[in-house]
């Protein structure tokens, strides 16, 4: 490869701040996402090199480094595809702004630009039923142990269907809680929607506010012990804290692995089956496509039964046999199958 005419730390530093942060105006969840997963290639170059990360130079990542740092990332780091994919994403980008600020780039650009992500079988989303949910704002009830703010935290998950990048994001401005009550969001690529509020999240809101008063200056919604902003780590620690005392309410969720993200899913799926328009459900969720939103059909098996009894059967035969369309043994296997994904 040419030598570059641009120092590697130079084209990362015009990277962030004159195209993400400057050309482009990403959200900072965006510019953190990326820069951790430059921060994990410039490692891995780093140690495979055996040199230190200021002595990298831009001939040491082509697409050869790359497709062994993607591998690392599934078989050391035990990153899921998904994942994989999100961090090739993160570097295409990064490798596109390359071209287009170096031309001596532009060849080795193109073969790491041509690298494909990975195929993802669509697997059916983990959820959980409105029992484990009620479970969780139990445990975390004042009342029962728990505390003012991690109460209105899981009843805010459930509500609003929040990624929880968003929940972090919340500030103190963002919510009405006149009639009617609601919260502004503000999901990817800064898309901002309005989610209505129950009366009980309200009420433990402000409780929770009440509390916190004159607690912190911090204009965020959520608070670690530091007084600053809580962290999506900081919520997942949460739910983790919360899942045993949870599990005793509602032995069910033993069998389950939960994170914030599992409650955004239920959010989805109760909303349907509450009869909620599916173009409603995408609004409230904040989804950009419908076919993300259909998928919660398939997860919902009582959904499935309606369907089902509202199909005619078909033609008995000649002997007036039964049909096996609607004999109960069939439609106990398709809903054994269905609670079993």
């Amino acid at each position: 490869m040419k030598e570059s005419q641009h120092t590697l730390g130079k084209l990362i530093l015009a990277f962030f701040e004159d195209y993400l942060g400057g050309l482009k105006d990403v959200s900072p969840n965006t510019i953190a996402s990326y820069s951790f997963c430059i921060k994990l290639l410039l490692g891995f170059c780093a140690e495979k090199f055996e040199k230190t990360h200021d002595a990298l130079a831009m001939e040491d990542i082509d697409e050869g480094i790359v497709l062994a740092f993607l591998d690392h990332l599934e078989t050391v780091r035990g990153n899921l595809p998904q994942t994989r994919n999100t961090r090739l994403f993160a570097i295409h980008t990064f490798f596109r702004f390359l071209a287009a600020k170096d031309i001596t780039l532009i060849d080795v650009c193109n073969r790491v630009c041509a690298i494909q992500a990975k195929k993802v079988p669509h697997q059916i989303q983990a959820t959980l039923t409105v029992a484990e949910v009620t479970a969780f704002i139990a445990a975390s009830n004042p009342n029962a142990g728990g505390n003012t703010r991690d109460y209105a935290l899981f009843y805010m998950l459930h509500n609003t269907g929040a990624r929880v990048s968003e929940l972090v994001d919340l500030k103190l401005a963002d919510f009405r809680f006149e009639a009617p009550a609601h919260v502004k969001l503000t999901g990817k690529g800064r898309k901002q929607r309005y989610v209505p509020l129950w009366d009980d999240t309200v009420t433990a809101l402000k409780a929770y506010l009440e509390n916190r008063a004159s607690s912190s200056s911090s204009d965020s919604l959520f608070l670690n012990q530091q007084k600053v902003g809580i962290t999506r780590f900081g919520i997942r620690h949460l739910v983790r804290k919360y899942q045993p005392l949870a599990e005793v309410i509602c032995p069910t969720l033993r069998e389950k692995t939960v994170t914030p993200h599992t409650f955004r899913h239920a959010t989805a799926l109760h909303l349907i089956q509450s009869n909620v328009d599916i173009s409603q459900v995408k609004n409230w969720l904040g989804h950009a496509n419908i076919n993300t939103t259909n998928l919660y059909i398939d997860i919902d098996m009582d959904m499935k039964q309606k369907a089902l009894d509202a199909c005619n059967p078909p033609d008995q035969g000649p002997q007036g046999a039964t049909s096996t369309w609607k004999q109960p043994a069939i439609l106990e296997y398709l809903i054994g199958l269905g609670r079993s994904a």
